[in-house]
């Protein structure tokens, strides 16, 4: 077979292949790759995790589609078909590079990127959105050091109300600096946006006067907080809010919303605020130039208007 292929100079070898597991593989993608693309952080942590899977002790050579078809069965047992996507996405990008850059021989990518639409689209309810952000607002440590039914960081419940009013995206929020905001003109310059595009964001009052409140920081940098910072604290928070919401429930003696303040996301505040977004610009075009949308027709899902918002318009 080597012979044959000699002679037709069609050889290649397949030594790196056959002697590097795909742990390997992913270990020099988190250290060389992804930190270059924006997400990073949120890659690199979805990379360890998939990196601890028996799938990455596999040498490289052997990897077959059927594999990765078994790892996607499996995924799909206990996560959302987005999720399994994005996995399989990471997959995928780890072996295309070591095939074009790093001397890894395979006769073709053994992983398919399936097909799924379970798009996301919760709305967040304003009751909801009244008791998170009471949940979320800064309250004085207590005489023994905590903190009373609130959050301890001053940034969290500025950058939530952000999202909610601008539909930013969160990593948007986390690059905004002071130097690219405008107060006057009303507008926040975000220079390199997940699309790769620059994006001039429009700020409502609302927006303008939540900017005006915060705090300058010397590193210039709107939030000074990390994205996992956020994360547990967001968690932390809809469980306050929720727990509040079923007390007072319970002393109006009146029945609590079963799905009150459940699996809610904070990239569901984009759609909540894109939403929003839609029936003050009811214009697509319009609207993909303050959401960061490069496809408009990507828009008409979050178009996404309740019947009683279509009742109002009618009146």
């Amino acid at each position: 077979m080597i012979e044959s292929e000699i002679d037709r100079g069609i050889f290649v070898s397949r030594v790196e292949a056959e002697r590097t597991a795909f742990h390997q593989l992913i270990d020099r993608y988190i250290s060389e790759i992804a930190p270059k693309h924006k997400g990073a952080y949120s890659e690199i942590k979805r990379l360890e995790a998939l990196k601890r899977h028996p799938l990455a002790t596999c040498i490289v050579a052997t990897l077959t589609s059927s594999d990765f078809a078994r790892y996607r069965d499996e995924r799909l047992k206990i996560r959302k078909g987005n999720t399994v996507k994005r996995e399989l996405a990471l997959f995928q990008c780890v072996i295309e590079v070591a095939r074009r850059e790093w001397g890894i021989h395979l006769a073709e990518n053994p992983v398919s990127r399936p097909s799924y639409n379970d798009e996301r689209s919760r709305r967040l309810d304003p009751i909801e959105e009244q008791y998170m952000l009471g949940a979320l607002e800064l309250r004085e440590r207590r005489a023994d050091g905590t903190y009373a039914d609130a959050s301890h960081n001053p940034w969290i419940r500025p950058i939530v109300q952000l999202a909610i009013e601008t539909a930013m995206r969160r990593g948007e929020i986390f690059e905004l600096r002071w130097k690219h905001v405008n107060l006057d003109r009303r507008t926040a310059h975000l220079p390199a946006t997940k699309n790769g595009l620059p994006r001039t964001v429009p700020l409502s009052p609302k927006a303008i006067q939540l900017l005006k409140d915060l705090p300058r920081s010397l590193c210039g940098r709107v939030f000074p907080t990390t994205a996992d910072a956020l994360k547990k604290a967001f968690v932390r928070g809809l469980e306050r809010a929720r727990l509040k919401y079923l007390g007072d429930c319970d002393v109006a003696q009146v029945r609590p919303q079963e799905d009150f303040l459940i699996n809610l996301r904070f990239h569901d505040l984009r759609h909540e605020a894109t939403c929003r977004l839609a029936t003050k610009l009811p214009n697509l075009i319009e609207l993909a130039s303050v959401t960061g949308h490069r496809e408009v027709n990507m828009l008409k899902r979050y178009y996404n208007i309740t019947a009683e918002e279509l009742a109002a318009k009618l009146a």
